[in-house]
């Protein structure tokens, strides 16, 4: 985990500091778990999955409400890409141990949300957007951005994406179809998850970010989403 100095065997010797080169390989193997990895293995249980297998698959589905919830998931599915590159850049250039404490405890959460947005891709037998390695680049570069600027301006950065994140999923539940039980599962319990990490950035100390600045945001956030439904 990031954020730690040296490791530990079971009789908390230590056994040596983590050097540069340690921490590069790490990150290297976050990015490629990240963007390379059909990531289906998840900390919490997927919450679809006590459903019976027939409402796991898509066959119960049309043709047009697979292709419109494959569409919605592979948008969730990069939207958990970025959110994994915004905290891994934030936890890189966090100067206060609590703050990186909390985004890596987020980036574990949302590394839960990848794996369930994975696995309902598969079912619904869709590919994740071709353009994750893009927007994970620009999300990892203004999450390690933030960071260096100020922790503050870092968690009100996270609080006003996790926001953003909560209405579009908001969205994605109006339009879902309503035989698509499983996605729509996974969608309201990212919602509630995306709901506390955005109140644990601003009971942190983060800051209030200005309508302007969020409508900017919302505008980066079409752009990713319109593109990702698609490619």
């Amino acid at each position: 985990m990031l954020g730690k100095s040296s490791t530990y065997a079971s009789n908390e010797t230590p056994l040596r500091c983590l050097t540069g080169i340690d921490k590069a390989i790490m990150q290297i193997d976050t990015i490629a778990q990240t963007l390379c990895a059909n990531k289906t293995s998840s900390v919490r249980e997927n919450p679809a999955s006590s459903l019976d297998e027939t409402l796991q698959g898509c066959d119960h589905l049309s043709t047009e409400e697979r292709e419109h919830s494959a569409g919605l998931m592979r948008v969730n599915h990069t939207g958990e890409v970025c959110a994994q590159a915004l905290y891994q850049g934030q936890a890189l250039t966090a100067k206060l141990p609590k703050v990186r404490q909390e985004m890596e405890q987020a980036a574990t959460e949302e590394e839960d949300h990848l794996a369930w947005c994975q696995t309902r891709l598969n079912q619904l037998q869709a590919s994740p957007s071709k353009l994750n390695p893009l927007w994970y680049g620009l999300s990892l570069g203004i999450g390690a951005g933030a960071g260096l600027l100020s922790d503050r301006l870092s968690l009100g950065f996270v609080a006003a994406t996790e926001e953003q994140v909560c209405e579009h999923l908001d969205s994605h539940l109006s339009t879902l179809p309503e035989s698509d039980e499983a996605s729509r599962i996974i969608v309201k319990q990212m919602r509630k998850d995306e709901a506390e990490h955005a109140e644990m950035a601003l009971s942190a100390g983060g800051m209030q970010f200005s309508q302007p600045i969020k409508r900017g945001m919302s505008l980066v956030a079409r752009a990713m989403t319109w593109t990702s439904y698609r490619i």
